[in-house]
């Protein structure tokens, strides 16, 4: 099981930015995909963004494409998630996440029912 630590989020005002981290532990971390979900009551856990273990390849759902970029720095086993241009409705816990069977990404759009670890969530709101 890998290990995922998030740090970030908080409370930003709409049009502004924040920044999330996700740092993974285990001897596999760095040759995994990655990416993040988000969460707001009483709702779906849905998909945001994906990237492969190399970092060739993200995914994005089309809500958060062109505002959100994710990255990833394997030589510190860390992935982030750039987050510009915020709106009210990107308010939600977010979710790092590792799928320890594939290591392109590609198959995290289809939801989290394939993820293998979870980090334990950092709440982002965003004001209006």
């Amino acid at each position: 099981q890998v290990q995922l630590v998030e740090s970030g989020g908080g409370l930003v005002q709409a049009g502004g930015s924040a920044r999330l981290s996700c740092a993974a532990s285990g001897s596999t971390s760095n040759k995994i995909a990655m990416g993040w979900f988000r969460q707001a009551p009483g709702q779906e856990r849905l998909f945001v963004a994906a990237i492969s273990w190399s970092g060739s390849f993200t995914y994005y759902t089309d809500s958060v494409e062109g505002r959100f970029t994710i990255s990833r720095d394997n030589a510190e086993d860390t992935v982030f998630l750039q987050m510009n241009t915020l709106k009210p409705e990107d308010t939600a816990v977010y979710y790092c996440a590792a799928d320890t069977e594939d290591p392109s990404g590609y198959y995290f759009r289809r939801g989290p029912a394939r993820i293998t670890s979870w980090g334990q969530g950092t709440q982002v709101t965003v004001s209006s």
